[in-house]
């Protein structure tokens, strides 16, 4: 069936994942008619809620960082509030060396504003190489830089290798020596900019968030999974009178005299506006006919894909360490990369089955693929070798799940900045149209929901939040042992 709607003050959002559901969400607080088009027969693109032996889990992102408002403020927003939970533990670890240790404190990213603060996780040679920091001559940054490069140059390839990498890695699933530090670490960045000693910039930065200390929980999570964020604000856009269809890609994206047409393989919709919130290669497959140049910059962008192995045990047969897990640095040559206790981690989870333990565990970063291409049983055989090895867990999991995420996370090279502000350049040519989502400012869930908000700005004609962001991405941390 054919069907055109021309009603006016109409626009469609292309895309149901945590970016497209929170632009709707804003687009309604204007007036707007709203329509969101998502390809695949599900809401919430990486947030993804599951469960395991009856325990409700996420099988996707598991936090979000609470010291930026917008993803607790929308949870807020759409009736979640008595549901968010910090926490229950903040205490990671990282296996490295041949040993589980603990996460070191007074560091940015893995960068130290003194080397003994990487006491027991760096050898005593990596130590004395940061000490040589503070008589090294200024390195020029330039426009941008790898953090990985950089930090290796300034304080020694270990830093990066040990806790910088796995740290990175658990945001991005990259790669240190590739990854931006402008748009990955903008403090990092700045303070490379404006001090000769990369160790003294640490210390201001340090410095300046102690006298600027914010309270409360640094990370934020929701009882039954931040999988239920994005299920929550679709319901709430429903019953303001959004219209959302799953199983619905659009095959084409044509400007028209009075604004957009969107075609799906169903229906052909008219627009005032229409926000793209689909990942770069999606988006530039949608644009190349508009706007090729925005279409040509999003071709180019990379992803990296990994999985997540969900494995519950008997509390009975397992003595978990203390802590949230722990972190795995490549160079020490294990299959997983992270893992979380996350019955320890997520309170819910140990109320819901008190005689269950939770773990999870990931695989996969950038340039790795041929990992994801083995099955689900040795995929959790090689986790159970890692988990054996790392903290002595020999019990036979009751239940096991894996969920794949192929072309999960943007990478962030160096020169990703420059490379936003050309598409968003391109794309402020075109009146009615807008993009957001994780390939743009940060891959966070609050950095998401901030570039959709900026997103619909732009449409209302108020491009500060555009501009904000394109100079100063949102820094996406790493909530300790786990992704």
């Amino acid at each position: 069936m054919r069907e055109t709607d021309t009603r006016t003050g109409h626009v469609v959002v292309i895309g149901g994942g945590i970016a497209g559901l929170a632009a709707a969400h804003r687009l309604l607080d204007t007036g707007a008619r709203v329509t969101v088009l998502e390809a695949s027969d599900r809401l919430g693109g990486k947030l993804l809620p599951g469960a395991i032996e009856g325990v409700r889990v996420d099988l996707g992102a598991e936090s979000m960082l609470a010291r930026r408002p917008e993803a607790v403020a929308l949870a807020r927003e759409v009736g979640l509030a008595d549901r968010l939970q910090p926490p229950a533990t903040a205490t990671a670890a990282i296996w490295t060396r041949g040993a589980l240790r603990p996460m070191p404190k007074g560091h940015v990213m893995g960068v130290p504003g003194d080397a003994s603060a990487l006491t027991g996780v760096l050898s005593d040679e990596g130590l004395r190489r940061i000490e040589e920091d503070r008589d090294l001559p200024p390195t020029e940054v330039g426009d941008d830089v790898a953090v990985g490069e950089y930090v290796a140059a300034r304080l020694g390839r270990e830093v990066v290798d040990r806790l910088v990498e796995p740290l990175l890695g658990g945001v991005y699933a990259g790669d240190a020596y590739r990854i931006s530090m402008r748009s990955a670490v903008p403090q990092l960045f700045e303070a490379a900019r404006t001090h000769a000693s990369l160790t003294e910039g640490v210390r201001e930065i340090q410095a300046r968030a102690a006298k600027n200390q914010q309270t409360g929980p640094v990370f934020m999570g929701i009882e039954g999974g931040v999988g239920q964020l994005p299920l929550a604000v679709a319901e709430s856009v429903r019953a303001r009178g959004g219209e959302i269809r799953t199983g619905t890609p659009v095959t084409e994206l044509r400007r028209t005299p009075d604004g957009w047409q969107v075609s799906t393989a169903e229906r052909t919709l008219d627009a005032e506006a229409v926000v793209v919130a689909v990942p770069a290669y999606a988006a530039a497959a949608l644009l190349g006919v508009e706007a090729p140049a925005a279409a040509a910059e999003l071709a180019t962008v990379e992803y990296a894909s990994m999985a997540l192995m969900t494995l519950a045990y008997r509390r009975s047969e397992t003595d978990l360490p203390e802590g949230s897990g722990f972190l795995v640095p490549p160079v020490d040559g294990h299959t997983i990369k992270a893992s979380t206790f996350a019955s320890r981690k997520w309170g819910w989870i140990a109320e819901e089955n008190p005689d269950l333990l939770v773990l999870r565990t990931s695989v996969g970063r950038y340039g790795e693929t041929a990992i994801l291409g083995r099955d689900d049983a040795d995929l959790i055989a090689l986790s159970r070798r890692d988990l054996r090895a790392a903290i002595g867990l020999d019990a036979e999991p009751v239940a096991t799940r894996v969920t794949r995420w192929h072309d999960g996370l943007p990478q962030y090279p160096v020169g990703h900045h420059a490379r936003v502000a050309r598409v968003r350049e391109h794309v402020a040519k075109l009146p009615g149209l807008a993009v957001c989502g994780a390939a743009y400012d940060g891959v966070g869930i609050p950095a998401c929901i901030a570039s959709a908000y900026a997103a619909v700005d732009q449409l209302g004609g108020d491009l500060a939040g555009v501009q904000e962001l394109t100079a100063n991405p949102v820094q996406s941390l790493h909530g300790g042992g786990g992704e």
